[in-house]
């Protein structure tokens, strides 16, 4: 059994289990102050009430009674010696089941849903920009770019953008961690075919402008101070125009001590908020901003420099117009246009609760709403609210009064505004204030705090929770059967969305649809971004290590009629005649389709009990008869969950009983086993088991013997047997070779037959026999032809015999050899012997002369077997010269002859392979030409095989429409000539262009700029010409009179701005002082807002500019794009880090 080590727990039922019958139940009380429980073996079933008191959380046993025949019901009932104490009173439960709480949705129910995207070392996907035309999703990251597929947040391209070695380095020597010292993407827009993209790169920013379908191809990198923070953990936020001017709002130091809202690149000049002025910002977390008409607008939280009692932060609003060009002499290169107002957002009563900090904003331009998330301080109690705000209440508070300190003494009282209806007008005249806006200089320096708070669209806020903290939100627009509904989707501190229901009416006021898990139970982390893409009904959340997308819809999940009306989701209907929960886009008729969202859903709280885990093992005693053993208890509790609210308990058993020892006992004898012999004396045997029962866990074993034995058929005399005799001897073997066969005998004893044979044969000597050869004498020489001169032949002959058997008389006709002699007659005694051997049985007459065959000449070659490829070609011989005759011998050798022949190789005939996929447009526009290519290889042509034949290239026109511009992107700037002069080039794309087409230069030129960071110069269709004609008298003479007249304004005006120093007041200061090293001087007392008053502002201000600004930006003509770096009041670097907020049940107020 599982012994799983977990407390004990408490228990207030009685828990059943069921004991066989034929068990005998002892007990005992109080061993060792602790009662112990078993279960125990014996012979009979003894039935009595037993009563164990419970101590230190051991069980109480209790006898009930024997309900079924071999059934015995045991009752445990758990109890410690303390009674426990309820969490709850039952007036508590009851309430508690009378609560109205959300659906919650966990990570398993949503994870079929979600599609998810991780990249092995990438974190911090903060940094979410959707590209819809082309369908993707561009995503930065520390030291990551990624293009994404909106479909399924599949991976299109990774590229890595990290800091260098040197630069890393520098950032630790600096007193920077590791982890630090990365390059965190913090701005991310995508503008036309452009993504323009920062990041902190180890508290060195830098920004760069990619192609927007391939990331890693950078078209230019300029400085990114001013425009992306040093710390990855300070909050910015920035927007490019829809001329090309971009809107940064962030911290522009290391020290992260100067903040301001900056205006870069475009065609105007840069300008920023007053430096080191704490009434203009005063430690800002900066949350959002927007192009919104004339204005740009920056929504931030900061230190409230008007509140008087201590210290709080508000929560605010800015505008500044994006004509503003700042000022002259005055305010120059600052915002003359910059105004800031309180966003309120609290609870109605005599008393205001108000959420004072602003944490994420949402954007809806089709009805001018503006969403916002508020929480209260992070030294305050957790508590969230979601209000919404309208433009015109917003562009009422800017047209209201002002709020103005005259000096650091005094309090802070409403001030008319000089202009009401301010909409970023200019001046017109051909004065030296040409093209400065309405406002004065003097109230753009002291008036920009109004006096008016932005009021939201309701009097108490659209969601408020308790306990928690809010941190993004994004909000979408659905239709539904009568009307639209607002539907916001809320991140929270601990990973969870919130998916709310904003109504017109306010009848659904505070209405939690659902709360979605989007990590796996246990787990909590931030949500670092949160982006919704409307036409798709697609919701992507950007976390530490990953990104998800989550559908915004899940109709389908709704399997009945009441589970998808009561789910009051307004994306989802019953449509009663496809008979299944679909959206309003996915139904078969309007009229058939019903939504009921008249109330918010309420989460079922009925809960069915389920056991925990088991409690340790623990040891338990108990007796058997005079002895004693011991058990293992064990015990569960119905509490994972608990019944709640109606649920049914738990069943199965709470107690286990195991492992008891037990003292072993002898089976019941088996019978006798048969005897081992049918006569004469045999035992037989019988045995018994130590099993009845076994011995276990250190029970005593058996005694006695396991095996008895007895004679048997003692009395029972056995008959004499009839058995043969051992076998003879082999007899000697028929023969000595060539297989013969040899016997041996037995005979039978006690009676007259007996099973089997008395004899037994066997072969024997099985070996061949040698061969005998015997020769007979020769004969003598008879003649038997005489020639005419006297000459003669004469024969004789000899006989062989052979035998191959044992007798050597057996023999066998052989051959005969015959010898034959010529004897001339000339008198000498040689004589020429011919030997012939023929067959004995043929003799008798004369055999004529043995010819031999011979071959004859080899005949021509015929042709060869092949053309080419290495055939063969054969001649032939015939054995006629001469044939052989006589019994002679045949020819021997190959009647044939084979040789090689043709070994060149065949000629090969080319053929064409497919035809490859077409290339490319040759242009973008303006008709341009693509081919396709096929080449002679299929096969080749070789060894004088014909060619291919047809065309190996084919084109056809493509992109015919006619270009807009027509001129290719510009290159980068050379490097400076002996003349100190760049250039770069462009070429047109189409190859004729129209009348309106490529018009201007091929060519820049431009005086070489020292010490300039460059900036991103998009192409423009109007060219600076550039005037090259050589430098006469009359420009030396022009040199001259405009030298004198400048230093003549000059002196003037350093003379003037002297008289005004002189009747400077001493309250006055500058705004930008020197070093702001006195702000760390701990023994200044004196408030940091005191030690600036914006009565003089220091004349020029562009020092405080990042030195590569100019305005030669063009303008590009596009929608509104938006980027916010912001991480809630947990990330912020000067607030305290909250506990996390006991609270997790969300209630409807």
């Amino acid at each position: 059994m599982s012994s799983s080590r977990v407390p004990m727990k408490s228990y207030d039922k009685d828990t059943w289990i069921k004991v066989p019958v034929g068990k005998k139940l002892f007990h005992r009380s109080c061993v060792q102050d602790m009662d112990r429980i078993g279960i125990f073996s014996g012979l009979t079933l003894d039935i009595r009430s037993v009563d164990m008191p419970s101590i230190m959380g051991v069980p109480r046993l209790r006898v009930i009674s024997q309900t079924l025949p071999g059934l015995l019901l045991l009752t445990f009932h758990l109890s410690t010696s303390q009674s426990t104490q309820t969490d709850f009173s039952d007036t508590e439960q009851e309430q508690q089941c009378l609560r109205r709480e959300h659906p919650t949705i966990t990570f398993e129910n949503l994870k079929p849903w979600v599609s998810n995207f991780t990249y092995a070392g990438a974190k911090d996907f903060s940094q979410l920009a959707l590209d819809v035309n082309r369908n993707q999703l561009i995503v930065g990251a520390r030291n990551y770019l990624f293009r994404l597929s909106l479909s399924n947040v599949s991976l299109l391209q990774a590229t890595e953008w990290g800091s260098d070695e040197d630069t890393r380095r520098s950032c630790q020597s600096k007193g920077k961690t590791e982890e630090e010292c990365q390059n965190y993407v913090r701005v991310l827009i995508v503008y036309g075919k452009k993504v323009f993209t920062c990041g902190t790169n180890a508290f060195s920013p830098v920004c760069t402008s990619r192609q927007v379908g391939n990331l890693s191809r950078t078209i230019d990198k300029i400085n990114g101070v001013a425009r992306c923070p040093y710390d990855p953990r300070h909050n910015s936020t920035a927007v490019i125009a829809s001329r090309g001017e971009l809107y940064a709002a962030t911290v522009i130091d290391f020290s992260g001590r100067d903040p301001a809202i900056y205006r870069s690149l475009g065609n105007v000049p840069p300008l920023r908020t007053a430096q080191y002025n704490s009434k203009w910002l005063n430690e800002p977390n900066f949350v959002a901003a927007y192009d919104i008409g004339l204005f740009t607008f920056f929504f931030f939280r900061e230190n409230a420099v008007e509140h008087d009692c201590g210290k709080t932060v508000y929560s605010r609003v800015a505008r500044v117009c994006k004509n503003d060009i700042g000022g002259r002499f005055l305010l120059e290169d600052t915002w003359t246009t910059f105004m800031k107002a309180r966003l309120n957002c609290s609870r109605s009563g005599e008393i205001p609760f108000y959420y004072n900090e602003l944490q994420s904003t949402f954007y809806l331009p089709e009805q001018d709403l503006i969403y916002g998330v508020f929480t209260t301080n992070v030294n305050s109690i957790a508590a969230s609210a979601v209000c919404a705000f309208n433009l015109s209440a917003i562009t009422q508070a800017f047209n209201g009064p002002f709020r103005y300190q005259e000096n650091p003494r005094s309090a802070w009282l409403p001030t008319a505004n000089p202009v009401p209806n301010f909409q970023c007008g200019i001046l017109n005249d051909e004065s030296p204030n040409e093209n400065l806006t309405e406002r004065s200089l003097q109230d753009a320096q002291r008036l920009f705090l109004m006096n008016d708070v932005v009021q939201p669209v309701s009097v108490d806020p659209l969601v408020t929770q308790d306990s928690i903290r809010f941190s993004k939100l994004v909000v979408d627009i659905v239709q539904g059967k009568d009307t639209l509904f607002h539907v916001m989707y809320i991140g929270t501190e601990y990973g969870t969305i919130l998916k709310a229901l904003s109504n017109a009416n306010r009848s659904l006021k505070s209405c939690y649809l659902e709360e979605m898990q989007i990590l796996p139970t246990g787990q909590q982390g931030q949500i670092r971004s949160l982006q919704i893409l409307h036409s798709n009904r697609s919701l992507f959340v950007g976390l530490n290590n990953g990104l998800l997308k989550i559908p915004l819809e899940r109709c389908s999940t709704y399997r009945t009629e009441g589970m998808c009306l009561a789910a009051r989701d307004p994306y989802c209907g019953w449509d009663s005649k496809q008979k299944r929960c679909t959206t309003i886009e996915d139904s078969s008729n309007m009229s058939l389709w019903t939504q009921n969202i008249t109330e918010c859903p309420v989460r079922n709280l009925t809960t069915d009990g389920g056991f925990g885990l088991w409690s340790p093992w623990q040891p338990c005693e108990h007796f058997d008869g005079d002895s004693s053993g011991s058990c293992t208890c064990r015990a569960r509790a119905c509490d994972s969950p608990h019944p709640h609210c109606g649920g049914r308990g738990c069943e199965g058993p709470k107690i286990e009983i195991a492992n008891c020892s037990r003292n072993g006992a002898w089976t019941p004898w088996s019978s006798w086993a048969q005897c081992s012999t049918s006569c004469g004396i045999g035992f037989q045997v019988r045995q018994r088991s130590c099993s009845n029962p076994a011995p276990r866990f250190g029970g005593r074993v058996c005694v006695g013997q396991s095996r008895e034995e007895r004679f048997c058929n003692e009395n029972i005399p056995c008959p004499l047997p009839i058995f043969w005799s051992s076998w003879g001897s082999w007899s000697k073997c028929s023969a000595n070779c060539g297989g013969g066969i040899h016997s041996r005998q037995r005979s039978c004893e006690n009676g007259n037959t007996c099973p089997g044979c008395a004899v037994e044969y066997k072969t024997c000597n099985p070996e061949t026999c040698p061969e005998v050869r015997r020769n007979t004498p020769w004969t003598p020489w008879m003649p038997i032809n005489v020639t005419q001169s006297g000459a003669r032949q004469e024969q004789r002959f000899r006989y062989t015999c052979r035998a191959a058997l044992a007798d050597p008389h057996e023999l066998q006709f052989g051959k005969k050899k015959t010898e034959t002699r010529f004897c001339p007659n000339d008198g000498s005694a040689v004589c020429e012997t011919d030997s012939l051997v023929g067959d004995l049985l043929k003799s008798g007459k004369i055999t004529t002369r043995i010819i031999n065959g011979g071959w004859s000449s080899w005949g021509t070659w015929l042709s060869c077997s092949r053309d080419c490829e290495l055939g063969f070609r054969t001649r032939k011989r015939t054995c006629t010269s001469p044939e052989p005759r006589n019994g002679g011998l045949p020819c021997v050798g190959s009647a044939a002859e084979y040789q090689d022949c043709n070994s060149q190789a065949c000629p090969v005939k080319g053929s064409w392979s497919c035809w490859s996929s077409w290339s490319q447009c040759s242009t973008m526009c303006g008709g341009g030409h693509y081919q396709r290519t096929r080449t002679c290889t299929n096969p080749a042509p070789s060894n004088g095989g014909d060619i291919c034949i047809g065309l190996h290239t084919e084109e056809a026109l493509c992109n015919t429409y006619p270009c807009e511009g027509g001129w290719a992107d510009w290159s980068d700037w050379s490097l400076c000539n002996e003349d100190g002069v760049q250039y770069r080039s462009r070429y047109c794309e189409i190859h004729n262009p129209g009348p309106s087409q490529c018009t201007g230069n091929s060519t820049q030129y431009r005086d070489c700029i020292f010490n300039e960071i460059p900036v991103i110069l998009p192409a423009s269709s109007v060219d600076e010409e550039v005037n090259c004609r050589g430098f006469s008298l009359i420009h030396l003479i022009a040199t001259g009179v405009s030298c004198f007249f400048g230093s003549s304004l000059l002196t003037f005006v350093i003379y003037v701005y002297c008289q005004r120093c002189q009747r400077q007041s001493q309250e006055s200061t500058v705004i930008h002082p020197t070093t702001p090293n006195h702000l760390q001087f701990k023994g200044n007392t004196t408030p940091k807002n005191e030690k600036y008053t914006p009565m003089e502002f220091k004349t020029l201000n562009k020092n405080n500019l990042i030195p590569d600004e100019r305005t030669n930006f063009y303008p590009l003509q596009q929608t509104n794009v938006y980027t916010t770096t912001y991480y809630p009041a947990t990330m912020n670097k000067y607030d305290y880090r909250p506990e996390a907020s006991p609270g997790r049940t969300f209630t409807n107020s």
